[in-house]
């Protein structure tokens, strides 16, 4: 079975995945009328997809590469459970052409792209050859893997520095160096090799211009398996830290409409490049002009999907299945717009004080944010553990509003109000974001935590809400004691205030006064 044939209506499907994707995915699916099975490690034995699942299996202990990541023990599952498609997720075996490819060749629908798609993006160099017939605005680099360091040296210096050393494999800045100067060039080539290797088991490395001042830009697509392609629009990706996204917006607070349909026009032909169909990303990296070059293709739903959805009022998850079910897009181009605004933080358990090192531990308390316009996507309860064994985020915190200050006001609330005790978290680091003059005016990239954060600033930033949290508990004692007092006794100590301060007037001395 393939999906580019596949017509039949999908009743079952499995969640590769865990956490709060995994329950994100089961929500649209029981909307829809399709069951769905849940698998776990030891680890997540108790965790809240399993739970919500109508079935579930352990596919083995707490290690990714002993159960989330085994193959044939997924496909065993689907056969023994009739299962009719699996929704990988991302992470994981998201962008895996092989789990892929066996998935579809074990008769089961693969809810993503093609095998062929999901290598020819997986490649950087592979995809920037397959787009290389449309008229998509490029980075200068080389066109392929370079491996001899003298002629790398020499092609850099034709580039100009600085200038960047990235993995073709990969992802989430592993494999990446950024070489000021010629006389650092050979050091970090070598590192960056090392690293993709360690990191994607294949050494091969590029080079491009480093942009000095990048705004990371992406459109979000959807492909049928007919051939149409469209796009719904950008999310702004530049707050990072690690060369990873930490808060995602849409639409952009700089990107004019004429830059959009741009950007979108591309992003299309970059999904046309590689018959792509279901929902996949196509990243950009703009300059300080918005001029914008092509930088990737995520084959998968995203992290920050539900900004998109909140501007749009699409479910791209629903979107997704129907796609892989064999339907025709239901939407064409001219019927989407951009309505409202939303802001999307990760919630991870990092310390932002210490170089957002990942933290564990017990989430003694948990309490989410409520109220108009707060979305809370997540898969943990009061008492649960953090594993040491998985993406260490809790949860996304996500907001919408008529515009982008009230997206903005309600994220902080939505923020303020998220208690969570027992563990270090992003979430002051995102406050402290949210309320910065360069991301409030929108004059930001993806250099903000080396230009203006540091732990010190957090600490005056937390000190200074601290302060205001103590007065208005004085206060509030205050007037608690009022309220309780005989009302004789505040009436008669008003007026002896009063008497006092006549006689200071004049110069008196109060009787009974020492």
């Amino acid at each position: 079975m393939n999906n580019s044939n596949h017509t039949a209506g999908i009743k079952k499907i499995l969640v590769a995945n865990r956490g709060e994707i995994a329950l994100r995915v089961m929500r649209s699916a029981r909307e829809m009328g399709i069951k769905t099975v849940a698998i776990f490690s030891e680890a997540d034995r108790n965790a809240l997809h399993v739970k919500y699942a109508d079935e579930a299996v352990c596919v083995g202990p707490p290690p990714s590469a002993a159960s989330y990541l085994q193959i044939d023990k997924i496909i065993e599952v689907c056969k023994k459970l009739n299962v009719d498609a699996i929704h990988p997720g991302y992470g994981f075996l998201s962008e895996n052409a092989t789990f892929a490819r066996r998935v579809t060749e074990a008769d089961i629908i693969f809810i993503g792209p093609s095998p062929e798609a999901i290598e020819v993006m997986g490649s950087k160099l592979a995809a920037k050859e397959a787009v290389s017939k449309y008229d998509i605005p490029m980075v200068p680099g080389t066109p392929k893997a370079i491996t001899d360091i003298e002629a790398a040296k020499v092609k850099a210096k034709e580039i100009g520095y600085p200038i960047l050393i990235k993995a073709s494999a990969g992802g989430g800045g592993k494999g990446m160096r950024v070489v000021e100067n010629p006389a650092d060039f050979e050091e970090q080539m070598n590192r960056a090799v090392s690293e993709a290797v360690s990191a994607f088991g294949d050494g091969a490395v590029f080079i491009e211009k480093y942009i000095t001042s990048p705004k990371h830009i992406e459109i979000q697509v959807l492909g049928d398996t007919q051939g149409n392609v469209i796009h719904l629009f950008e999310r702004e990706c530049s707050i990072q830290r690690r060369h990873q996204k930490v808060i995602e917006e849409a639409p952009s607070a700089v990107v004019t409409p004429e830059i959009r349909q741009a950007m979108g026009e591309a992003a299309v032909n970059v999904a046309k490049a590689c018959n792509y169909y279901g929902a996949g990303t196509v990243e950009f990296i703009a300059d300080e002009h918005l001029n914008f070059y092509f930088l990737e293709m995520n084959t998968r739903l995203q992290v920050e999907h539900p900004v998109t959805e909140q501007i749009t009022g699409i479910d791209l998850v629903k979107e997704q299945i129907k796609i892989a079910e064999g339907k025709a897009l239901s939407l064409k181009q001219e019927d989407l717009s951009i309505q409202g605004h939303s802001i999307e933080v990760r919630v991870y358990a990092e310390d932002p004080k210490n170089n957002f090192l990942p933290d564990i531990g017990k989430l003694s308390t948990y309490k989410r944010p409520q109220g108009a316009g707060v979305r809370v996507d997540d898969g943990f309860e009061q008492g649960m553990d953090i594993p040491i064994y998985y993406d260490p985020m809790i949860a996304k915190l996500v907001t919408y509003g008529k515009d982008r200050a009230q997206a903005i006001e309600r994220m902080i609330r939505a923020i303020e109000e998220y208690q969570i005790v027992g563990i270090e978290t992003t979430l002051s680091f995102c406050r402290f974001v949210l309320q910065h003059e360069a991301f409030t005016s929108g004059k930001f990239d993806t250099n903000f935590v080396n230009k203006h954060f540091s732990p010190e600033l957090l600490d005056q930033n937390n000190l200074s809400i601290q302060e205001q949290e103590e007065e208005a508990t004085v206060a509030a004692a205050m007037v608690n004691f009022l309220l309780n007092c005989n009302y004789f006794i505040v009436y008669n100590y008003l007026i002896y205030k009063c008497l006092l301060l006549i006689f200071l007037a004049k110069g008196l001395k109060y009787p009974g006064l020492n």
